[in-house]
């Protein structure tokens, strides 16, 4: 069972999805914004339109097709904190045709491995 959003990030999904149809018409499969960042620094990037069988960060040719205008909406969805410590990264992702809005993160984190020995 899905939790209900919080009223800003409810209005951002209806807002979005009421873009489908447009997004459809003007040939686009998935419209995404890609977030990065550490350090307690980060940046959410342009939102971009591509017309691909699946998206992929860094691997799909980016359309010219301008819906800036959702690009707002989408940073609504970039996680809060992705940004602290190691830092983290992702994309929030609107398949167009299932119109179903995704956000994946990936948290950086720091390892160690200790050894002992005695000499």
């Amino acid at each position: 069972m899905q939790q209900a959003l919080p009223p800003e990030q409810a209005a951002a999904k209806v807002a979005i999805l009421a873009e489908c149809q447009r997004l459809a018409e003007a040939g686009i499969t998935f419209v995404a914004v890609h977030f990065d960042g550490s350090g307690d620094e980060g940046v959410n990037e342009d939102i971009k339109c591509y017309a691909t069988e699946d998206y992929a960060y860094e691997e799909s040719e980016v359309q010219d097709a301008n819906f800036s205008q959702l690009q707002e909406h989408f940073e609504t969805f970039v996680p809060y904190g992705y940004e602290n410590d190691c830092g983290g990264f992702g994309d929030v992702i609107l398949n167009v045709k299932t119109r179903k809005i995704t956000v994946e993160r990936n948290d950086r984190f720091e390892d160690y491995t200790t050894s002992t020995y005695e000499v």
